[in-house]
Formats: C-alpha cells, structure tokens, sequence
C-alpha cells in the first residue's frame, strides 16, 4: 500500500490536466502482461540536456539496482539453504556399503513402526502420511510461508492494479499528445487561411472604394478587428498547445520510469509465487492455509497417540545419532523422509524438487543480475560514454548511492 501511495502522488500534478480526457478514454484496454517483465529503457522522450530528467533517469537506474542487489542476497541465502539439502543427499549416497546398510535397518524400523500406527491414522477424514510429513517438513516456516504467500498474492493484486493504472494513464497521456499536435497544426492552417482571407478582404475593400466610389472605412475598421481577434486567439491557443505537449512529453517519461520500477516488483512478486507454489507444493495462499489448519488438528492427535510409542521415538534418536555420525547437517529432516532412503525412486523424487527450486532460484538470481543490474549499469555507462559532458556528474551521482 506504502509503494502504491508513492508511486501515484507523482502523478497527481500531472492528473489534473488532462481529467477531462479520460472520459473520453474506453473502459477496458487489453494489456500486455509480458511487457510488464520487460524493463525499458526507452529515451525516445527524454531529453538528456535537461539536468532534472537526466538526474531522475540516473537515480531510476540506481534504484533498480539498489533494489535487485537487495533481492539477490535474500536469493543467495535460500539458495545456500537448497543446496545444503542437496549435499546432504551425496553424503547419504556416498557411504561405505555398511554404513548405508546400518542408516537403513534403522530407517526401516521407523518405517514399520510409523505403519503401525497406520491402523490409527487411518481414520476417516485424515490427512494422507505423503501430506503429513510434506507439511511436517514445512512445519517450522509454514507459518511464515502462509503469510509470505498471501501477502505475494495480496500484493501481486495491488501491482497488478497499479501496472493497469499506469498503462493507462500512459495511453492517456499518448492520445492527449496525438490531441495536441492535431489541434497546433489546425492553429498553423487557421492561421493561413485568416491571412488569406484578410488578404482577400482588402483586395474586395479597396475595389469597392476605389472602382466604385463607396465608403468602405467601416468594413476595413470591422475587417482589422477581427483579424486582429482571430490572430490573437490563434497565438494563444498555439502557444498553449505547445507548453501542455511539453508537459505531456515530460509525464510520458516519467510514467515509464515509474513502470520500471513496478515492473521489477512485478517480475520478482511473480518469480517469488512460482517459487513458493513449488516449495509447498500448493496452488494458492487458501490451499495452503487449509492444509495447514488441517495439519494442525492431525498433528495434535497423533502427538497423543505417539506419547504411548516410546519405541518409535528411542529408534528416531538412534536414526539422528546415525545421521550425526556421517556430517549430514540437517539430519531432523530425514525423519520424515525415511522412505527416500530406502527407494531410490523416493530419493530420486526428492532430489529433483530440490533442483527444480535451485533452478527457480538461479533463475531469479540471473534476472536480477542480467536483466537489472548489468542493463542499468550498462545504460548509466552508455550515457556517460555517448554524453562526455555529462559523465563527471553522472559519476558523482552514482557514487554517491
């Protein structure tokens, strides 16, 4: 709400000209959500010999930097956390045949103890043991997983209102340019035809008067002042139109600019979604809150019942004592993920999750790098190199942030 706030009292001043225009607009405008993951660096209406646009467009670049360097170091730990996990599956791949056969034994006595307390939780109405223990395994951050994945969805809605709005106004302010150059080149073919037509009047005047012998003072008096009326109006109303084209050519730039930088955020909001709706292996922040409620209430009954299985839980300390001895670093896990050890489909299963949200993360981690840092680096560095007289301050400017 804070970011939406921002953005649209930038555009208030510029509002105010052209509200009656929007009337005028259609109500629905198919938009190009494709176009909102591409960052443009458009300089068609920026003009970089202005000093105040050539220091927004500079900082708009730095910020989207600022805000991508911000967003790869929380990628950078997630990715660390992945490929942890993914270590920890070669190191339980690379032990000795022994070692391998005694994790195992243990793995399948927990197997069996867990299938007997099968008969229990096979109630109706209960949550599947595959589902149990995927949610069991989301169990520490699902709560933050719940609400980071409906605060995405949530604010997905809000940019995606905001970039509906913002393509608006800038179809607005497009048909308000086309308006203005129109109405500037009937003022320049006005102004031809009153002087032609004044032209045409004396010539009539004078022939009436001088061939004819009428008293023509008062058609030249009414002829001079309407002309005169009609080159007044006519200056003013090109003159006007050339200051508002101005405005709107400098609204037009700086409503991309604020496209970029809800673009950024609309592209990282999404790739985050993707990226959750993997990890928990959901469709929706409602799917996931209803797993997790249901979670909640199967985890309270089978704590009772697992109270009376001291068996089941001397055989899990065994298996993480195991587990400690070989340097796997998150050994809790693999609790729940028993079956993996003993079917390398399971194994196989587990691995590709954890690379596909490796990939997800890279994937990320490379727009953010390539697609915004590089380019605006690259676009802050080409207008140093094309404007030389300019470079020292874009300089200063960007070593200042």
């Amino acid at each position: 709400m804070v970011i939406r706030m921002k953005l649209f009292e930038k555009l208030k001043f510029w509002k105010k000209f052209f509200r009656p225009d929007y009337d005028e607009m259609p109500e629905e405008t198919e938009y190009d959500e494709e176009d909102w993951k591409r960052i443009d660096y458009d300089r068609k209406e920026f003009n970089v010999h202005d000093r105040e646009q050539r220091k927004e467009y500079v900082q708009s670049c730095m910020e989207q930097i600022q805000e991508a360097t911000g967003e790869l170091e929380r990628l950078n730990f997630e990715y660390g956390k992945v490929t942890s996990y993914l270590k920890d599956i070669e190191e339980i791949e690379a032990l000795p045949e022994a070692e391998r056969e005694e994790l195992n034994t243990s793995a399948q006595k927990i197997q069996e103890l867990e299938n007997r307390r099968g008969v229990y939780l096979e109630k109706k109405n209960r949550m599947s043991d595959e589902k149990y223990h995927q949610m069991e395994r989301m169990e520490e951050d699902a709560e933050e997983g719940c609400r980071k994945l409906r605060e995405a969805e949530e604010y997905q809605a809000l940019i995606r209102k905001d970039l509906s709005r913002l393509d608006g106004e800038k179809h607005a302010y497009h048909y308000r340019k086309d308006e203005l150059k129109r109405m500037i080149a009937d003022a320049k073919g006005m102004a031809v035809v009153c002087s032609v037509a004044l032209i045409v009047c004396f010539v009539v005047l004078f022939t009436l008067r001088y061939a004819l012998g009428m008293d023509t003072q008062v058609g030249f008096l009414l002829t001079t002042g309407l002309a005169a009326l009609a080159i007044i109006f006519l200056y003013f109303k090109y003159t006007d139109s050339v200051k508002e084209l101005k405005r709107v050519e400098k609204g037009i730039n700086r409503i991309i600019m604020l496209q970029n930088r809800v673009k950024i955020r609309y592209v990282n909001n999404t790739n985050l979604m993707d990226y959750l709706y993997i990890k928990y292996h959901v469709s929706s922040a409602k799917e996931f809150a209803s797993w997790w409620e249901k979670f909640k209430v199967e985890k309270e009954e089978r704590r009772r019942y697992r109270e009376a299985e001291l068996e089941l839980d001397e055989s899990q300390q065994e298996f993480l004592g195991i587990l400690k001895c070989y340097q796997v670093k998150d050994p809790a896990i693999w609790l729940h993920q028993t079956a993996a050890l003993l079917d390398s489909k399971e194994m196989v299963e587990i691995r590709h999750g954890l690379i596909i949200r490796r990939q997800s993360l890279r994937k990320r981690m490379d727009y953010n790098r390539e697609m915004i840092i590089e380019r605006a680096q690259a676009e802050i560095r080409e207008l140093e190199e094309n404007y030389p007289q300019y470079a020292q301050e874009i300089k200063g400017m960007v070593e200042k942030r």
